[in-house]
């Protein structure tokens, strides 16, 4: 049984030229447009303008991106994958054993991803915009202005799907890894020297000797930022395109490095307020420039956003995060549109624009968080590895590696915290409360959930299907149950059919939504506990498959009907002799906490994050996209046994 959405698709994780294209347009937007504020971040910061300043700034930069970037993500990172999914969630799913501390990192790393797909747009649409200011400095451009125009215009866009631009994003920043090179290459002609900031040496020198270098490392950071997004985008792309597309864009961004670098030692300090990255382009060229360089920011704004839609699908799916609503509005697979998360992303980017105002101002914001979520990966990644039997000294040398340079990074990056890093925290502080409140809220729920060996009830489901003293509820009543045992079921559904009200049917339908590992696994299969009365249906679905209950349900009558198995009309004689369908009722069970029981303080905390976290979730019909005028809503209580010290004593007058 195949995806009925779909539809037909570019299998691009093969490696080919146009699948190298495509990745070059979809995986490298944030990491590529960094030389947009690298350099200028650094030079800005910088205690005093001089050789070492900038040699030393160029050999960390050099050393990040091959450490972090090349080591840790393409060479290592892209092989931990999940079925050819990447992502600290698609890692998260790949661990064994899911302990509270897995799922803590992995929820701390998610926050961090969703608070850099605000920060990212801001601060390269703005970098970029910025440059016409240098085109004629006599006109004053109204950049915040643009920007938010800008935004509006690409957050309205999201709705309809970006197949009809998509195409375009590769040959575009191929221009745009192109012109880096180019720019970078005819400054590093005449001072090919600073090739010499390769050596480790000047790194050494300038965390050592330079007054501040150390924490000039926040600086340096950013130019390594989109690789944690690089990692979640091996599902769109595949990793021998990323390998193979990160050659050139490594290639085109150090070029450009080491040319800015060339020219800032031949030129000296440029002065307050002036961009080296546009500084080096010739004066006829700058406005195409500026024009290719705003591009390639929105083309990077367009992937943190899709990725920040990837990352809430499939955390819903893994239960990180509350049931949302999620659309798919191409036939593209894989491609969502998810509403609140959009309409959030566009508020956000557009306070940070107006607030911070100039991206000098938002490079104090950027990295922080992100600095936390590589870290949280690089926990999961080696406890990952440690599982997989790979030797646990290299496993332990790796571990030590990266979380020497991550903590060096993070220690530079808290001194940013009052210039703009409490932004970037706090935001991603918001999606980890939503995410532990939701998580963890749901686990104490769980902790009292009690199940009920069906065949106790056989008897009783016979029975009550043919006693026609109690009202008909529905031909045929249909409960989401999640009790993984078939001989088994939640207690609460025996509550609902028996003992709140009896609900007579003539067949009882249980669904149970499997949610496996495997992302696009998709196929059901089914049970007759009884046979005509009592039937289970359980769908495998992976965390990329849109949970379509109502439709897959269809399609499983659909198959039982051809096979002989049923025959969906219905029983009421009056429709019968004209053919109508048997009538269907989806009963959904909500538990609710009784308030005669006493939780801990630390179970009443987790329990009312679960409750605000709740604010943002929308109800299971829409979530199962059930049919909401066929649906019944109930509340049962929790049952829980508690010990009676004391029995109230009857008075008889």
């Amino acid at each position: 049984m195949g995806m009925s959405d779909s539809g037909r698709h570019l299998d691009i994780k093969k490696l080919s030229l146009a699948g190298v294209l495509v990745t070059m347009g979809i995986v490298f937007g944030d990491l590529g447009t960094s030389p947009l504020y690298v350099m200028k971040a650094i030079i800005r910061d910088g205690a005093e303008f001089g050789d070492l300043l900038i040699y030393g700034a160029l050999s960390c930069i050099f050393w990040t991106l091959t450490l972090q970037t090349t080591t840790k993500y393409i060479l290592i990172g892209l092989r931990a994958d999940n079925n050819g999914e990447g992502g600290i969630i698609a890692l998260f799913a790949l661990i064994k054993r899911k302990s509270t501390w897995a799922a803590i990192l992995t929820m701390v790393g998610g926050s961090a991803l969703l608070a850099d797909g605000v920060i990212t747009p801001a601060i390269t649409v703005t970098s970029s915009v910025e440059g016409l200011e240098l085109y004629n400095p006599n006109i004053h451009i109204p950049v915040v202005v643009i920007v938010l125009l800008i935004f509006a215009l690409l957050f309205f866009v999201q709705q309809f799907g970006t197949n009809f631009i998509g195409s375009s994003f590769g040959p575009i920043m191929v221009i745009w890894f192109t012109m880096l090179a180019v720019m970078g290459f005819s400054k590093l002609i005449f001072n090919p020297e600073i090739l010499k900031a390769i050596n480790p040496v000047y790194a050494y020198r300038f965390l050592s000797e330079y007054p501040g270098g150390f924490i000039l490392l926040g600086a340096v950071f950013l130019c390594t930022t989109g690789a944690e997004a690089l990692y979640a985008d091996l599902g769109h792309c595949g990793r021998p395109n990323i390998q193979v597309a990160w050659m050139f864009a490594k290639f085109s961004l150090l070029i450009n490095y080491f040319g800015q670098g060339a020219w800032l030692i031949s030129h000296g300090f440029p002065g307050e307020g002036i961009n080296p990255f546009f500084a080096i382009m010739p004066k006829w060229f700058l406005l195409p420039g500026i024009i290719i360089s705003t591009t390639a920011s929105i083309i990077a704004s367009q992937a943190i956003i899709s990725g920040s839609f990837t990352i809430i699908k499939e955390s819903v799916s893994l239960n990180f995060w509350p049931k949302i609503r999620v659309l798919n509005p191409t036939l593209i697979k894989g491609q969502v549109y998810i509403p609140f998360v959009n309409g959030y992303l566009w508020v956000a980017c557009s306070i940070v624009v107006i607030f911070f105002r100039e991206s000098s101002n938002m490079e104090a914001a950027y990295g922080l968080a992100i600095t936390i979520g590589e870290m949280m990966t690089t926990f999961l990644l080696t406890y990952y590895l440690y599982q997989k039997g790979l030797n646990h000294r290299l496993v332990l040398l790796m571990l030590l590696v990266f979380l020497t340079i991550e903590s060096s990074f993070l220690i530079a990056n808290l001194h940013k915290f009052q210039d703009g890093g409490w932004f970037t925290l706090m935001v991603a502080s918001i999606f980890f409360i939503i995410m532990f409140g939701w998580y963890f809220g749901r686990k104490l729920k769980n902790r009292y959930v009690t199940f009920t060996y069906l065949n106790q009830y056989y008897d009783l489901f016979r029975d009550l299907s043919k006693d026609e003293s109690v009202p008909k509820t529905a031909t045929n009543l249909v409960y989401v149950i999640r009790a993984n045992r078939i001989d088994q079921v939640e207690s609460k559904v025996i509550y609902s059919i028996f003992k709140k009200q009896p609900k007579r049917a003539d067949t009882y339908w249980f669904l149970h939504i499997n949610g496996v590992d495997d992302p696009n696994r998709f196929e059901y299969e089914v049970t007759e506990l009884i046979p005509g009365i009592l039937m289970r249906v359980d769908f495998n679905i992976g965390f990329k498959v849109e949970p379509k209950i109502n439709l897959y349900f269809r399609e499983v009558l659909e198959d039982l009907i051809v096979s002989g198995k049923i025959k969906i009309e219905s029983t009421y004689e009056s429709l019968k002799k004209h053919s109508f369908p048997a009538d269907f009722r989806y009963v959904l069970i909500d538990r609710v906490m009784p308030r005669d029981y006493k939780l801990s303080n630390l179970e009443n905390f987790t329990l009312t994050l679960h409750r605000l976290s709740r604010l943002v979730c929308i109800s299971d019909i829409k979530a199962l996209q059930l049919d909401a005028s066929c649906t019944i809503e109930e509340s049962v209580p929790i049952t829980i046994d508690q010990p009676v010290r004391l029995r109230i004593k009857r008075i008889i007058s």
